[in-house]
């Protein structure tokens, strides 16, 4: 371990947080679950104590999310994770609205103040820099701006190139661990999955750059586009869905014109495979999400094919990914930063891709969006929905013949009630369309 490394004991090392102080602490699949059980320890004595979250997926609940520290934490989301997702909706923190590209933005701007930031690194290289390299994302900024910088090294973080790097001289407390990342099952693809991932790797051309999330359809986009060529890889999340196709050579980042030959992504989650995969791997770069998540860099590549998912989605096009009805259940995330940056590419092609049907058994296509539901994408910038049923190109269509191509691929069982609501609200402008 580097000499200048101040190295101590995860209690001491959070006596560095005052009262009144604001903490980031880094998320995706390496949150600082030892030092944030350190600080949710100092509980008792500590108030107004603003922690922000990320995207996140936690080995268990945040700690200092009960109700004993109702007064000493403030938790503010900046996307509705699993480990705050219950203390937010029982009413005792809040969420941030934000494009996740933007948030950065708020931080070097001071509006998201910061004091301090958490941060789960690998061990220094010879040069002395430690990586946060699965979780760039807002980790960048945040430790960019916070006046303490409190770090777990953990000898499971791999080594990332780009922009998630802290040198040991900017550390001012370190706590050594070995705390394996949390591992996010690979999620294996439906029937209905696979239809609606053969129907998006049909319009996918070779030499398209992918951004692509998490999930059965997107794993099954994935698998669908073996016998594609030359693919390139600029997403906010790397998962192991694409494993294959960077191992076998479809994905060579030969057609990018933003950094060729380099696959570039903002943070990682996924199994240990993955993660030992970008281990010093040079032609991979975790960036910043204010420049991965960029519009107008994603729009310099060709060919961006932009795929993202819905929680539902109206007859006019709306799209809600972030709410059921008045309750927020994940973020906006970088869906309208691809969606944007997708529909300016040359030659680029935006999707919205669910399934037609909630495991409950209620359609995803609906005459309106459920009261209180959050438009994340707007009916102006949709391009393609897919369903198991077909894709519905919205994209220079009016109000009407948007509702009638939305029906063709909702559920059979729903198209009647939706044809009936379409004319009610339409009226002889789409009733002449049949």
């Amino acid at each position: 371990m580097n000499s200048d490394m101040k190295i101590m004991t995860a209690a001491q090392a959070v006596q560095l947080i005052e009262s009144g102080d604001s903490i980031y602490i880094q998320g995706s699949t390496s949150v600082p679950e030892v030092l944030s059980q350190a600080l949710a320890d100092r509980g008792g004595e500590l108030r107004d104590v603003t922690v922000y979250a990320a995207f996140a997926v936690g080995r268990c609940e945040a700690p200092y999310c009960k109700p004993e520290y109702k007064d000493s934490f403030n938790v503010k989301s900046l996307f509705v994770a699993n480990n705050v997702r219950r203390w937010l909706a029982d009413g005792y923190g809040s969420t941030i609205p934000a494009f996740l590209g933007e948030i950065p933005g708020l931080f070097r701007d001071g509006i998201l103040p910061l004091d301090a930031v958490f941060l789960n690194v690998s061990p220094p290289n010879a040069e002395g820099y430690c990586s946060f390299g699965i979780s760039a994302d807002l980790a960048v900024s945040a430790l960019e701006c916070a006046r303490k910088v409190i770090v777990q090294i953990n000898k499971s973080m791999p080594f990332s190139y780009g922009d998630a790097l802290v040198h040991v001289s900017r550390i001012d407390a370190a706590v050594e661990v070995d705390d394996p990342l949390v591992e996010v099952p690979t999620a294996v693809p439906s029937e209905i999955d696979t239809a609606i991932g053969r129907h998006i790797a049909e319009m996918i051309p070779d030499g398209a750059t992918l951004q692509i999330g998490v999930g059965g359809i997107p794993n099954a986009v994935l698998a669908a586009l073996k016998d594609h060529q030359h693919l390139g890889l600029h997403t906010e999340a790397l998962t192991d869905g694409v494993l294959p196709l960077l191992e076998s050579g479809v994905i060579d980042n030969s057609c990018k014109t933003v950094l060729p030959g380099i696959s570039v992504a903002s943070l990682a989650l996924g199994s240990k495979r993955l993660y030992e995969y970008m281990d010093y791997r040079e032609d991979l770069l975790l960036k910043d999400v204010a420049w991965t998540n960029a519009p107008f860099r994603i729009a310099q590549n060709p060919k961006v094919m932009a795929i993202n998912s819905a929680v539902e989605v109206d007859l006019t096009g709306q799209v809600c990914a972030d709410s059921v009805g008045t309750r927020i259940i994940s973020g906006v995330g970088g869906q309208h930063d691809f969606m944007y940056g997708g529909s300016l590419s040359e030659g680029g092609k935006t999707f919205i891709a669910i399934p037609s049907m909630t495991e409950k058994g209620v359609s995803k296509i609906k005459p309106v969006l459920t009261e209180g539901a959050g438009v994340v994408t707007t009916r102006h910038m949709v391009q393609n929905i897919v369903t198991e049923y077909g894709v519905a190109q919205l994209r220079g269509k009016s109000l009407v013949e948007r509702a009638r191509a939305l029906i063709a691929i909702a559920h059979p069982s729903v198209r009647e009630d939706l044809d009936r609501a379409a004319a009610a609200r339409f009226g002889h402008a789409y009733l002449r369309l049949k």
